[in-house]
């Protein structure tokens, strides 16, 4: 191969490539690759990207990813991505994707991972408070047990969207107030996403939802606003009636949370749930349940004021699967 001709090999390596992801995830700034430094990949990766774009941590790609330029990192699928400490993403516009094949809304190749840390600062494993950013394809577990930890992920972005993701916390079990994700965003829109495990057994008669709602846990002022969840599961091995998948206070929602063909499932080897979601009289905005959402095994999917079904058939029992004959 004469000198152009390498020329031409490497640009495709090196530029066209990147142009191709950016235009299939409709971004126009840079392309950065995750992998670990022990995989086998990795070497060539640096071969063929160079060190400007590869890294070996999460955090590393986030660092060089710059506010409001639409950068993009791509999570390689082979082993779990270890966060040793909170990744925070407060950069405006950044996007992570997780690689291997198809888009799962649970058991997603592409893991980010939290273990037992033991700073203070560890609340979530991600915290997200940036505008316009996304997660697509990934699976977020956290097993951390410092007390200071809360969930999972702490959502207080603006116009986040979450496509294909899984939200898994191992720990706290027997808690009211430790969840999988706390949510405290302004406009977050989750499609085909699954929160919580029908494994893992809530501990006693505890809430331990999936979703928190409580305001400012994220951040000050933070709280939840114009939410859309959109085809996703919500999971739980109940240990109790109070055992919820959604847990908020009178004003923890603002404006509306709609819930469209969703399906809150408890595990019949658990308790039934007295309700899938459990909130306050609401003061400040409403819950909307629409499209075919369900809640199977609970005795009831809401009761509180301001939850409204706006399913086809327009009744309050029609929100609850029954045993089919």
């Amino acid at each position: 191969m004469g000198k152009f001709e390498a020329g031409i090999a490497e640009r495709v390596r090196e530029q066209v490539l990147p142009d191709v992801l950016r235009a299939s995830y409709n971004v126009s700034g840079e392309v950065f690759y995750v992998i670990e430094d022990s995989d086998t990949d990795y070497g060539k990766m640096i071969q063929r990207y160079g060190k400007k774009r590869v890294f070996s941590t999460v955090s590393g790609a986030y660092e060089n990813m710059v506010d409001n330029r639409n950068d993009i990192c791509f999570l390689s699928a082979n082993t779990s991505h270890a966060l040793a400490s909170m990744l925070t993403v407060s950069k405006n516009r950044v996007h992570f994707v997780g690689l291997g094949a198809g888009f799962r809304k649970y058991g997603q190749r592409t893991k980010l991972a939290m273990g037992i840390t033991t700073a203070a600062t560890d609340v979530f494993a991600v915290k997200n408070l940036g505008v316009g950013n996304s997660f697509t394809n990934i699976k977020f577990t956290n097993a951390n047990t410092v007390a200071q930890n809360v969930a999972c992920f702490g959502e207080g972005g603006e116009y986040t969207s979450f496509s294909n993701c899984e939200v898994y916390d191992s720990t706290n079990l027997d808690s009211d107030t430790h969840a999988e994700m706390v949510l405290n965003g302004d406009s977050t829109q989750f499609y085909n996403c699954t929160f919580g495990s029908l494994a893992d057994a809530v501990s006693g008669d505890k809430v331990r939802p999936a979703i928190l709602l409580t305001a400012g846990t994220v951040g000050a002022g933070k709280v939840s606003r114009d939410v859309l969840f959109d085809g996703c599961k919500f999971w739980k091995q109940a240990g109790g009636t109070t055992t919820a998948f959604v847990k908020g206070a009178a004003t923890d929602v603002e404006r509306v949370m709609e819930f469209r063909d969703c399906q809150f499932i408890a595990n019949p080897l658990g308790s039934a749930p007295a309700v899938a979601i459990s909130v306050a009289t609401l003061t400040v905005g409403i819950i909307i349940l629409t499209g075919d959402t369900v809640a199977v095994k609970c005795t009831k999917i809401a009761t509180a004021t301001g939850v409204f079904n706006c399913t086809p058939a327009r009744v309050a029992t029609a929100t609850i699967g029954i045993q089919a004959t």
